[in-house]
């Protein structure tokens, strides 16, 4: 944006009718953040043109350079006619000038966060394409994807660099994006009701652990796990990420209650002849991902916590019905995750009985489940916080206080 700076297309005025700049000026980056604080009388995106703009041609390029650059996603999108429909039903996203620009800031001053936005499009094309498909059909899925994070730009920048824990203001801000990315593109007539729909649901779960409405089972559209499944996808195979195609692997057998289980096996079927990929580095990846952890301590501590959810929390006659859904979710989410550790060969009981058996390859794989699990169990004792819901100055009870602090403890 600082080598590109947008031009005003017509004055721009704020809600009182002030004129702020005039037609034609430059909008350079600290302009640019002053015009944001200001209550305008019609969006600053409908206001502002960028050089060079996002168009089908741009998202194609970036593709093409995305697929060269990541053998994960190269083999999983294919060779020849299959990846070429994709990078054509791309390219034929239509980007109303607003939809265009917002992309164009994302490219020049989030491009890790364009970058990513394009890869989900590509994965969700290619979750949801078949044969003798309807062209439309394809490209309204990667148009989620492509836009589902447009709402990211609206919020804290401090969000797109997070450093340590979130405040709960930020927290709010990322769990209410789904719905500003929704509200950005519902004036737009070039995307129907079922994207948008999508875009709201690309961080709801099956199993209701998601967010922003805790959504579960067949309330989430078709395209809102499609979407779900290629955002989680795309940050996964993005640069840097040692040991893509087994980390990929394992957070789908790991989570299998929280995804589409088609689209899970579409992907792990894809997956099982990469594993070669992962085999060579499994050693020295693994040890500098988490060096010196014990990942069978650790996921025989993570079992047991599991197994140590209070049942009985929310049952007392003087919880609300809300808080009494929210802790039987909770507990539900227990047992599906102790389930899919012993569907992996990580239950405690299963590797009390390992032994001196762990060579090289079993270390690598309980490394990385060890790691899905720690992620898995913050975001799950952060959930039961705020399905509780505590109000001002109240605290959380006793059993789920005492809960919580041997998770975070543990972690």
């Amino acid at each position: 944006m600082d080598d590109r700076p947008p031009t005003a297309v017509h004055a721009i005025y704020s809600s009182q009718g002030i004129k702020l700049i005039e037609r034609g000026v430059k909008v350079d980056p600290r302009l640019y953040e002053r015009l944001l604080r200001h209550q305008l009388s019609a969006p600053l995106e409908d206001a502002l043109q960028a050089q060079d703009s996002i168009n089908g041609k741009a998202l194609r390029s970036t593709a093409e350079d995305l697929v060269e650059r990541r053998p994960v996603l190269a083999r999983l999108l294919g060779h020849g006619n299959h990846q070429a429909q994709l990078l054509d039903a791309l390219e034929a996203i239509p980007l109303p000038p607003p939809v265009a620009f917002q992309l164009s800031v994302a490219r020049d001053v989030h491009p890790a966060l364009f970058q990513y936005a394009v890869c989900t499009a590509l994965l969700a094309g290619w979750l949801v394409l078949r044969p003798g498909m309807v062209r439309y059909d394809v490209i309204m899925p990667m148009a989620a994807g492509l836009l589902q994070d447009l709402g990211m730009m609206h919020i804290d920048p401090a969000l797109l660099q997070p450093q340590g824990d979130l405040t709960p203001e930020q927290r709010r801000q990322l769990y209410s994006h789904p719905l500003v990315s929704a509200l950005l593109l519902e004036r737009h007539h070039e995307y129907p009701r079922e994207l948008i729909r999508a875009v709201r649901e690309h961080h709801e779960l099956l199993d209701g652990s998601g967010y922003p409405a805790h959504l579960a089972g067949d309330r989430i559209s078709p395209w809102g796990r499609v979407v779900s499944l290629a955002q989680v996808m795309s940050a996964l195979l993005r640069p840097g990420r040692a040991l893509s195609a087994l980390r990929l692997s394992l957070l789908l057998r790991t989570n299998r209650h929280q995804f589409d289980p088609a689209l899970g096996d579409r992907v792990l079927g894809a997956l099982r002849g990469m594993a070669s990929e992962s085999a060579p580095a499994s050693v020295t990846g693994i040890a500098a991902l988490e060096p010196g952890a014990s990942p069978v301590g650790q996921l025989i501590a993570f079992d047991r916590l599991l197994a140590a959810w209070p049942a009985t929390l929310g049952r007392g006659g003087d919880a609300t019905p809300a808080r009494v859904q929210g802790m039987a979710a909770i507990g539900q989410q227990c047992e599906q995750m102790r389930r899919l550790l012993a569907d992996v060969g990580a239950s405690g009981d299963q590797l009390l009985m390992l032994g001196d058996d762990q060579d090289a390859d079993l270390m690598a794989e309980l490394s990385l489940i060890a790691q899905e699990m720690t992620w898995q169990l913050r975001a799950l004792a952060r959930n039961a916080r705020r399905r509780w819901a505590p109000a001002a100055g109240e605290e959380l009870p006793t059993a789920l206080a005492a809960w919580v602090g041997e998770v975070d403890a543990c972690l």
